[in-house]
């Protein structure tokens, strides 16, 4: 609790972008803080409501929106994904402006003490299926990684200026039984031959949660973490394993030519790069033990409950 004006309030805590992960985390963080949330929309705002969380009206790609940002909560939980096009974020980039604003009340005012961005390993570009460390020079190789990399660029900045405890998590494919590739699976999309295949990173939503909030308390000022479970695999070995728990065909197997003919270019995007993530500083630094070692965790859980 903090003394503000002569009473004390709950510490506030402002989720940017509550999708589904930062909504796996809201049981926790409901117990701790007075949870807000950015919403866009009346529909957005009532779902916000709902789970007793306070809506804020405020559109990262609308500056004038997010004047109410400044000087309203004491943690901030940044989600929002950037912009679907460009090399830059300017959603964070605005969001950073906002917040370091001078409001009106500064009695009633609590700069941002700490801070999560939810970002991804995708910055690293291709590492040639080597393991990989948070210390790895940054090299994206599509607009999409980066934006990020962009993003956590200025996010970086704006934690040394406004001195704010600023923790990266680089998050990897996410997965729980509810967001699992099986259309791509049941359409038979296929895979690259194993020797020439490119290795993948994955997470179960639920532990990605536990992270952020882990890193809300235990990440060390500007540190990147890897949020990615136990089991790295080579991409085509992903998918059987989900046609084989679905009883589905396993996808095709092609070279890799044929593969640049016959996938979309966002997936080659992916095929593209390969690399396995160290995830020591998530279990040494943030203490967090993973429910979901690998995705074959979620699959005995899920024959155990069918069985």
């Amino acid at each position: 609790m903090q003394k503000v004006s002569g009473f004390k309030r709950p510490q506030r805590l402002l989720i940017v972008g509550c999708g589904d992960v930062l909504t796996r985390a809201l049981p926790w963080l409901l117990r701790r803080f007075r949870v807000l949330a950015t919403a866009r929309s009346p529909e957005a705002a009532a779902r916000l409501r709902a789970m007793g969380v306070v809506p804020v009206c405020a559109d990262l790609d609308h500056p004038p929106t997010l004047r109410r940002l400044a000087g309203l909560a004491d943690l901030i939980v940044h989600g929002a994904p950037p912009p679907a096009s460009g090399a830059r974020d300017p959603r964070s980039r605005n969001l950073v402006t906002a917040l370091a604003r001078r409001t009106e009340r500064p009695s009633l005012a609590q700069r941002p003490r700490r801070a999560v961005y939810i970002g991804t390993s995708g910055v690293y570009g291709d590492c040639g299926g080597d393991r990989v460390t948070e210390t790895r020079p940054l090299r994206p190789g599509s607009d999409r990684a980066r934006r990020r990399a962009d993003a956590e660029r200025t996010l970086r900045a704006w934690a040394r200026r406004q001195h704010v405890r600023l923790a990266l998590l680089r998050v990897p494919g996410i997965y729980a039984a509810d967001r699992l590739p099986l259309a791509r699976v049941a359409r038979g999309d296929v895979c690259v031959e194993s020797g020439d295949d490119s290795y993948s990173n994955h997470i179960h939503a639920d532990d990605l949660a536990r992270a952020v909030c882990a890193a809300l308390f235990r990440g060390a000022p500007l540190r990147c973490y890897h949020v990615n479970d136990d089991l790295p695999l080579k991409m085509g070995d992903w998918f059987d394993l989900v046609a084989d728990h679905h009883a589905l065909p396993h996808p095709p197997r092609v070279t890799r030519a044929e593969a640049r003919a016959r996938l979309t270019p966002a997936m080659l995007s992916y095929l593209d790069e390969s690399r396995r993530l160290d995830n020591s500083r998530l279990k040494h630094e943030l203490g967090l033990r993973l429910a979901y070692p690998s995705v074959l965790t979620l699959f005995a859980q899920h024959a155990m409950s069918n069985g």
